[in-house]
Parts: structure tokens; C-alpha cells; sequence
């Protein structure tokens, strides 16, 4: 989020273009570099029994997978002029004489900033070429933030992702106010009810942790 503010903050003082791409199934572009077996799914009628299937493609939800997709990723941004940063290896960063560029990854959804149009048009190509990408032109919405931007500057607010929470709580209807919870009240590890779905409560804290 550091990285983000700063860049922001950047793009707002010396106006830069600021574009957001999406990666299109970034799972299928995952290349394997050891061997991975799995049980064959449930269906595949060609299996012999004790055959297991060998995977080509680093799968979501295998430990490997966003560790392969990021170095394929990486390697390709280099291969494009683009050195990565040592301080936030999600960044990179082109720059020459009268040009600057930064390209900021979260998995499959890339920022683009800088002052070069020419280049924003060349990497959004070769992103395509490789990739295929869906290209959401003006940065509007990442990571839980809506991003507004006007003559005075950039505003970075997380109204929907709140409405989101409310919603999935319930408690969108609720009134509002300006301690939610009973500031007199004695919590109690033993004698309070405890919460009937753990795994909601396990979500909300999630979601929680993460906006911030």
C-alpha cells in the first residue's frame, strides 16, 4: 500500500497517465519447473487404475502457483526494458531521457504510470501479444480502493468495499453510528454465546485485515 500511495501521490504532482490492465485467465500461463502429480478428477474416463495425472500448469491452489506466475511475469517485464525494484519487487520501473515509467503487478491487475504515451500503447501490446489482457483504461478500482481523480488531485476512498462488508454482514440497512459497539459492555471468554457461523466471522476478519 506504501508503494501505491507513493505512486499515486507521484502521478498526481506531475499529472502522468494513469491506466489498470487485467491479465485474462492468468492460471493457464503458469509453467511448472519440478513435477507435480495429482489424482485424477472425478469424470476422466481414460484413466487406468493407479494412473495419476502429470500437471503441465501450476494450477490455483497449489503452493507453486503465484511463485511461477509472478517469475513468468517478471522475466517478462525485463525482457522488455523494465528493471524491477529491490525495494518492492511487485514494481518496475523504465526510465530514459524525458521518460518515465512504472508498471505496479498485484497477481493479474497492473498499474500503469508515467509520462510516456508511446510506451503505455507499446506495453499494453506486448502484454497482449503474450498474456491477452483486458485493458480497463483510466484506473478507477484496486485492491478494495476506488480511485477518483480531479483537478485538485487523487482521491482514494473504500466506500464500495465497505458496502461490500455490510452486505455480506446484513448489516447493510442498519443505522448508522458513531460507536458500533456497546463501549460498556464486559466480554467473556466463558460466559457469552459463542458465534454461531465460525467461518463467516473467520471471512469478515479476513476482509477486515486486508483493507487495511
Amino acid at each position: 500500500m506504501t508503494t501505491i500511495r507513493l505512486l499515486l501521490s507521484l502521478a498526481s504532482i506531475y499529472n502522468w497517465e494513469l491506466k489498470q490492465l487485467d491479465i485474462n485467465n492468468v492460471f493457464l500461463h503458469r509453467e511448472l519447473r519440478e513435477d507435480v502429480y495429482m489424482v485424477a478428477p472425478l469424470g476422466l474416463t481414460s484413466i487406468q487404475p493407479g494412473q495419476v495425472c502429470k500437471l503441465k500448469k501450476a494450477l490455483y491452489g497449489l503452493k507453486q502457483a503465484d511463485r511461477e506466475w509472478f517469475a513468468k511475469l517478471s522475466s517478462f517485464f525485463i525482457s522488455v526494458g523494465y528493471t524491477q525494484s529491490m525495494n518492492d519487487y511487485s514494481l518496475f520501473i523504465n526510465s530514459s531521457e524525458g521518460s518515465f515509467m512504472a508498471l505496479l503487478v498485484y497477481v493479474d491487475d497492473i498499474i500503469l504510470a508515467g509520462n510516456d504515451k508511446e510506451e503505455i500503447g507499446r506495453v499494453k501490446e506486448a502484454l497482449n501479444k503474450t498474456f491477452k489482457i483486458k485493458d480497463l483504461r483510466d484506473l478507477r478500482y484496486f485492491l478494495g480502493f476506488e480511485v477518483a481523480r480531479s483537478k485538485k488531485g487523487i482521491m482514494m476512498n473504500q466506500r464500495k468495499y465497505a458496502l461490500e462488508l455490510l452486505t455480506d454482514t446484513g448489516l447493510l440497512a442498519c443505522k448508522p453510528t458513531a460507536t458500533p459497539v456497546d463501549n460498556l459492555g464486559k466480554l467473556s471468554s466463558t460466559e457469552s454465546v459463542p458465534f454461531t457461523d465460525v467461518h463467516a466471522y473467520k471471512r469478515l476478519i479476513w476482509k477486515v485485515y486486508v483493507s487495511h
